[in-house]
């Protein structure tokens, strides 16, 4: 589960900036559950709503055409099963729509942005949209970081406080949702409290049930596409272990006037191998089919300039450094103690090219912060949504290597899908379906939230988002990535 590319996509939401601290306080106590700030009713303005929510402060509001949009802190027990031993401060936003309407609760599983944005089902349903911090992330991060403290139960009852807390402003129907991690985000969340939302909406979400069997993937790399694209693309990445003398060499002027440094990971070699071996699976989680014509045709006969600008175009040399692995340490402790991380086979490059192999979440992660992984929590979870799923709805992309072990659904499981967008990525989402399940998905959601008209209900073809495209609110930028 992997690393930081330079360029943007879509998807996962774009990293915020804003800067506050999370150090460790007094618990607060949780919201109770009546409203007993003195603003309780629909006229009062909706920050001065907000912020009569005990432990909610504000950062900042920014303008935005039919919309309030609040960038917020929320008081939060460091430890969810004992809230006395300390708080931290979480970020979260409000896109804020109206109070009759459904809210939408989003959660990327990393940072927040701070830049007003919607996700497809806040569009589908026109909805309010609430967006968390995952914890740990900086700046929601406690201080000192217990990091015993970071695991998904603790992070769905953020998630419940939170909702707990807004429900008594926003009193309609609430999803959630999220893509890749963030999508693993709203199902662990349904896991744990399953009477909180109404719906949830989880994009590509990975599911690594069995942490040391992986061979879904190396079945699907043998697959994926058409065999002249994959034949480029392995030829390309084997040249580049080929290549690694003059490469490297080449990394190291670029390490030193970039200023990078490789103590995590071990070293320069380490991280360069590290960034070869994604190359391949880089690729298929966020380009198209299409894009095969980008890659050099004849890898053997390629120019240096030629195998390293593929390379940093589509993983992004930076990926290893200490400087690219340090935000994203939440995420490699979570894969090498509860999330899992695939181990893939590259049966085109022969074994004395490859000195490490692809390098487990440990390597990527301080050795001053202790690990070990439980392999219980994803087959819980694996087994919760097989036997208890109710409306759920689960989007894949035929081409993104994430969806190669993905959830599934058992007997047990009521109104509830799951859909993979033909020829999509990483990037996948209900508007890439195929038309009959566009609009059957299309049509769950609305009725969901509880806004599917008389004519949805009865003829789910003619489902149709309630808000129109935005530009701005809907293009979901990111950096890319090659994490869940």
């Amino acid at each position: 589960m992997r690393k930081t590319l330079r360029w943007l996509l879509s998807l996962v939401v774009l990293i915020g900036t804003v800067s506050t601290a999370g150090a460790a306080t007094a618990a607060q106590p949780e919201a109770a559950g009546t409203r007993t700030s003195a603003i309780t009713d629909d006229t009062a303005d909706i920050k001065d709503r907000l912020l009569a929510i005990p432990g909610m402060s504000l950062i900042e509001e920014k303008p935005y055409a039919g919309y309030r949009y609040f960038v917020l802190n929320y008081t939060q027990p460091v430890d969810h099963r004992r809230p006395s031993k300390g708080t931290f401060q979480q970020r979260i936003t409000v896109l804020h729509k109206d109070t009759a309407r459904p809210s939408v609760f989003f959660t990327s599983g990393y940072n927040v942005s701070t830049t007003p944005r919607r996700s497809e089902p806040t569009q589908i349903v026109d909805g309010n949209q609430i967006s968390m911090e995952y914890r740990f992330f900086t700046p929601s991060r406690p201080d000192p970081a217990d990091w015993s403290k970071l695991d998904i139960w603790q992070a769905a009852s953020d998630q419940h406080r939170i909702f707990k807390a807004l429900k008594k402003v926003y009193d309609k129907k609430w999803l959630s949702t999220g893509g890749s991690k963030g999508g693993m985000t709203a199902t662990y969340y349904e896991r744990f409290y399953p009477r909180d939302m109404d719906g949830v909406v989880a994009y590509v979400a990975p599911n690594d049930v069995v942490n040391k069997e992986d061979s879904a993937y190396d079945r699907f790399f043998a697959g994926v596409g058409t065999k002249e694209c994959r034949d480029k693309l392995n030829a390309v990445q084997r040249e580049a272990l080929v290549r690694r003398e003059p490469l490297e060499k080449r990394y190291e002027e670029y390490a030193a006037a970039e200023g990078l440094t490789f103590n995590t990971v071990g070293s320069l070699d380490k991280a360069y191998e590290a960034v070869v071996l994604d190359y391949v699976w880089g690729f298929w989680q966020y380009s198209l089919l299409g894009d095969c014509d980008t890659i050099p045709a004849d890898a053997a006969n390629a120019t240096d300039d030629e195998i390293w600008g593929t390379i940093d175009t589509i993983v992004g040399f930076s990926a290893y450094a200490d400087q690219g692995l340090e935000q994203y340490t939440p995420y490699y402790y979570q894969a090498g103690t509860q999330l899992g991380a695939p181990t893939i086979e590259f049966p085109h490059v022969e074994s004395g090219l490859i000195r490490y192999g692809y390098q487990p979440p440990r390597n990527f992660v301080p050795r001053d912060i202790s690990m070990k992984f439980q392999p219980w929590a994803m087959r819980d979870v694996d087994t919760w949504v097989k036997h208890n799923a109710e409306q759920m709805l689960f989007v894949y992309g035929e081409n993104d290597p994430w969806g190669a072990e993905p959830f599934h659904l058992g007997k047990g499981a009521r109104d509830s899908y799951i859909f993979t967008a033909p020829g999509a990525n990483h990037g996948a989402n209900v508007a890439g379906l195929v038309a009959d399940e566009k609009a059957l998905a299309t049509a769950r959601i609305l009725k969901w939230a509880g806004v599917a008209s008389a004519t949805v209900q009865e003829d789910p073809s003619k489902a149709k988002p309630l808000a129109k495209y935005d530009r701005k609110l809907d293009k979901h930028s990111a950096e890319r990535q090659l994490r869940p």
